[in-house]
This record gives C-alpha cells, structure tokens and sequence, in this order.
C-alpha cells in the first residue's frame, strides 16, 4: 500500500541534514515507486531531513550517530513488499533508492 511509504498529500519541510551526492535507483525501487504512485523525491526530502521512516529504533540512533560522525545513513519507508530502503554512503557521494532484495 503506497501510504505506508508515502502518505499522499504530506508536505516535507525541513532542512537538509546532510548531501545525498549521486542519486540512483535501483529496477526494483523503481519499479516499486511506479507501481505504487510513490514520489522518488518525496522519499529523498525524508531522509535528508531526518524522518528515517520505519526503521529499527536501534537503527534510528545509528543515524543519529551517523550524523555526527559521518557513517552510513539508512532508512526505510513502507512494509513488507511494498518497502524501499534508503541509503547514503559514508561518505556522502551517493544515494540509492533500493528494495531489500537488491541489496
């Protein structure tokens, strides 16, 4: 279901956290994002102002971290099939819209 990644009509306000570099996707993710209406740019404007959807609370504090000392960013929105990943590399050169399949 689309609005579990995406509810339709949200407005993303906020500042940038950090650069998102490269932006690509994956077959999958695109294929996902097509299938269901959801907005490629929607799920950047998330995860670069800090809503890292549905992830880990565990998860969630490393991106707190990450932020601070420059690892890896991760995010998640929707659930089981319909869910894409969100990842920014370590060193901010690139980020990849994924299904967890293609990792």
């Amino acid at each position: 279901m689309a609005e579990a990644i995406e509810p339709e009509g949200q407005v993303m306000t906020g500042k940038a956290l950090f650069e998102l570099g490269q932006i690509v996707a994956t077959p999958g993710a695109l294929d996902l994002m097509e299938r269901c209406h959801i907005d490629g740019l929607s799920l950047l404007a998330r995860h670069v102002t800090g809503d890292w959807g549905d992830i880990d609370p565990e998860d969630r504090g490393l991106n707190e971290e990450a932020l601070r000392d420059g690892s890896r960013i991760f995010s998640v929105y929707g659930k089981g099939a319909e869910r894409c990943w969100v990842i920014t590399e370590w060193d901010r050169s690139v980020t990849t819209i994924l299904k967890p399949d293609e990792y």
